[in-house]
């Protein structure tokens, strides 16, 4: 039988941020916008006020007045996240990134080698905060979906392990919001039929579930409910996306600023492309209205691209298409797919394009970025004082 690991990063944004303002250690701490978007993430001290990841941010400041508002640094986490990984690399052949902060591992084929799975946990555990000064939670377990369920039970900075004899004592008394695929729409439907726990769910009559969720959801309740998850380890998925989205500082209607925030995406989104060594032949542009109403729209290029102003002239053709008669916009995102390797692509040369271009100006900005910090190279347009973005906290 598969023993399967699930090992997920405590509060993992936040962490980071207080491995380097260790002055911050026991206060509440937000890593968000300071007005508007959603938390990223929150200490333990200020979620024990309430605030969670995704809630809006002004809500958060209210159940959590005092806490510390931090703006994000991904390039940090992403750099922390990736010497996470290479730690788990060395555990198991068989790593699933499932998020930035999180993944699985089949342990199977290292018990020989490394002893027990609470031994390889426990190291696990050790080697990442020694080396990175933050902290995970290890699940073990026969299956992902209970390795997961395990790994939310021993948060913070814990370990916890459910032999297969131990899995369904482990989870028939779980509330049904702890199932996996289980959001609040779901949950309550369940409650309205009186099902309010694991074992409730896995005692219902499999023709009862389907006839109320559907075929496909019904039998997957069902299956979850008795620990039942034929889904493999899949080592390194490829990125089938790479985007960037921004919620502006108040609503606007106005043509030329959301252009603007379209070409601030479009870069940081072709530099984030160029990083990983991708090209990219399909721009997604996310409109979010001022009612929270979202809309997506995508269109194709000739040849794929990492150069951020042919994303940007993507994009804006894209929002134009739209012929939005002052609508109020809360939030624009560019997003790309149709992900290529670097080595692999090939692109079209325009006509009407020099010698030495957009995408040689490009590298040049990333290395000048890499060395001197995001505000060394700025188009002038993009370097004004965006209304809102920059103002201090209340």
């Amino acid at each position: 039988m598969a023993v399967i690991m699930h090992v997920d990063m405590d509060a993992f944004f936040a962490m980071v941020e207080l491995r380097d303002r260790p002055d911050l250690r026991g206060k509440p701490m937000i890593v968000g916008g300071h007005t508007r978007g959603v938390v990223l993430s929150a200490t333990y001290e200020a979620r024990a006020h309430g605030v969670r990841s995704g809630m809006p941010m002004t809500r958060a400041r209210r159940l959590s007045p005092t806490a510390v508002v931090l703006p994000p640094r991904h390039d940090g986490y992403a750099a922390v996240s990736k010497s996470v990984f290479a730690i788990l690399d060395t555990y198991s052949h068989v790593v699933e990134p499932a998020s930035v902060d999180e993944a699985f591992l089949d342990i199977t084929g290292s018990l020989k080698r490394l002893g027990r799975p609470s031994d390889i946990g426990e190291m696990i555990r050790a080697q990442v905060f020694d080396e990175q000064q933050v902290t995970c939670s290890v699940g073990i377990g026969p299956t992902k979906f209970i390795a997961k369920l395990a790994s939310q039970a021993c948060k913070p900075d814990g370990l916890m392990e459910v032999p297969p004899d131990k899995a369904l004592a482990f989870l028939h008394p779980l509330p049904v919001e702890r199932m996996w695929g289980v959001g609040e729409a779901t949950a309550e439907k369940l409650n309205r039929f009186g099902l309010r726990t694991v074992a409730d769910l896995a005692y219902t009559p499999l023709d009862t579930l389907t006839r109320a969720f559907g075929q496909h959801q019904g039998r997957l309740l069902n299956d979850l409910a008795w620990g039942r998850d034929p889904r493999p380890v899949v080592p390194h998925e490829p990125e089938r996306s790479i985007g960037s989205s921004e919620t502006f500082g108040r609503d606007t209607d106005d043509p030329a600023e959301i252009r603007r925030e379209l070409l601030r995406m479009a870069e940081k989104t072709a530099a984030r492309l160029r990083k990983a060594e991708f090209m990219a032949r399909t721009v997604v542009l996310t409109v979010r209205f001022a009612d929270f109403t979202t809309i997506t729209r995508s269109g194709t290029m000739s040849s794929p691209t990492d150069i951020g102003a042919e994303i940007h002239q993507q994009a804006v053709a894209l929002y134009e298409k739209l012929g939005l008669q002052r609508a109020r916009i809360r939030l624009v995102g560019v997003r790309v797919e149709g992900l290529v390797p670097l080595a692999e692509a090939h692109r079209q040369p325009q006509l009407d394009e020099p010698e030495h271009g957009w995408r040689e100006a490009e590298q040049a900005i990333d290395a000048a970025v890499a060395k001197f910090g995001p505000q060394a190279v700025q188009r002038a347009t993009l370097a004004r004082r965006r209304p809102g973005y920059d103002d201090p906290p209340p």
